[in-house]
């Protein structure tokens, strides 16, 4: 969406959306649990950025957190959380707030702002547009430039129509990040 706004008049504003929170009380194996378990950290940590730099700063967080676990391949940790404060010139003690509950009850109803309206058998991301919630679109490599603009209007096109509610294929590749 970052790489839409370049070429299309949208805004996108950024909410937390937590996957431990998604999977909680779900029979998971024992792996994906664990990670489940680190996914706290980086939830909470865009809460606290929510709290204390506003709405908008998240957006900016998100994406250098999202950078160095990804792209990085940096773990779920304070220390990570920390870095990607610090990368945006936030308030570096929400790291260690957010090893605590602190943020949790804001969290969570950021969480259910966003996923209630697509409902239970999705993940992320989530888009709301014309008055639709839809998860995805799922795309590896992610297009730049006009291709990501096409991409959104096609998009934009299938959630005008209040019927539509489905489209999927099994993934042949893994995430490629550039």
């Amino acid at each position: 969406m970052l790489e839409v706004e370049k070429v299309r008049d949208v805004h996108t504003v950024f909410h937390v959306m937590s996957l431990a929170v998604l999977n909680e009380g779900r029979d998971l194996p024992d792996d994906y649990r664990a990670e489940m378990e680190k996914a706290w950290i980086g939830a909470r940590a865009a809460t606290g950025v929510v709290q204390v730099h506003g709405q908008e700063a998240v957006r900016d967080f998100y994406t250098a957190l999202g950078t160095r676990y990804h792209l990085g391949q940096q773990e779920r940790t304070v220390e990570t959380v920390t870095s990607a404060l610090a990368d945006c010139g936030y308030d570096g003690s929400i790291a260690e707030r957010a090893t605590t509950d602190e943020f949790d009850e804001a969290m969570r109803a950021s969480h259910h702002e966003g996923m209630d309206p697509v409902g239970q058998d999705v993940g992320t991301p989530v888009i709301h547009l014309n008055g639709m919630a839809l998860f995805g679109p799922v795309i590896s490599p992610a297009p730049q430039g006009e291709e990501a603009g096409e991409l959104f209007d096609g998009f934009e096109k299938v959630t005008a129509y209040p019927g539509f509610f489905e489209l999927k294929r099994t993934r042949t590749v893994g995430p490629i990040f550039d």
